[in-house]
């Protein structure tokens, strides 16, 4: 019998966007991912969501990517070293667009089994305007979401 047929997470995805919260939910993410022998997916979204207002009103739009993709690469470098510590095998995944989108998308495409995430904890008008990633992914979600505050 195959060690991980038993097991009720094969595939985690830890989207990550380089926060501190993030971070935590990675470090949530590589320890379930131990514990079950899950193989961990470390999904970087560069975000496409303001880019019309970036590129119309500041006019820096190409410089802002390199930056958001710059970020990403070391926030997923942090997670496959957090996964080589752990002896969790970590797949690094970058995708461009909305996130929720995205996060949703890969998690349906993947197989995923579990998706973990932070949260920036945003209330108020700002969650309003803003909107929220992980509220979105939980709304739409196939699968269990492990949100971490």
């Amino acid at each position: 019998m195959d060690r991980m047929e038993g097991n009720l997470f094969k595939r985690i995805l830890v989207a990550i966007d380089g926060s501190e919260n993030a971070e935590r939910a990675a470090s949530y993410g590589i320890n379930v991912a131990k514990t079950t022998g899950a193989e961990v997916h470390a999904l970087y979204v560069i975000s496409t969501k303001h880019a019309v207002t970036t590129r119309t009103v500041m006019g820096w739009s190409e410089a802002f990517e390199e930056y958001l993709a710059d970020k990403g690469g070391v926030a997923v470098e942090n997670v496959e070293k957090l996964g080589e510590k752990a002896g969790v095998k970590v797949k690094p995944v970058y995708m461009k667009g909305i996130p929720a989108d995205k996060i949703l998308e890969y998690a349906s495409e993947n197989s995923i089994d579990l998706i973990v995430m932070g949260t920036h904890g945003l209330t108020g008008i700002k969650k309003f305007l803003i909107g929220s990633v992980a509220e979105n992914v939980v709304r739409h979600s196939k699968v269990p979401v492990m949100i971490i505050r």
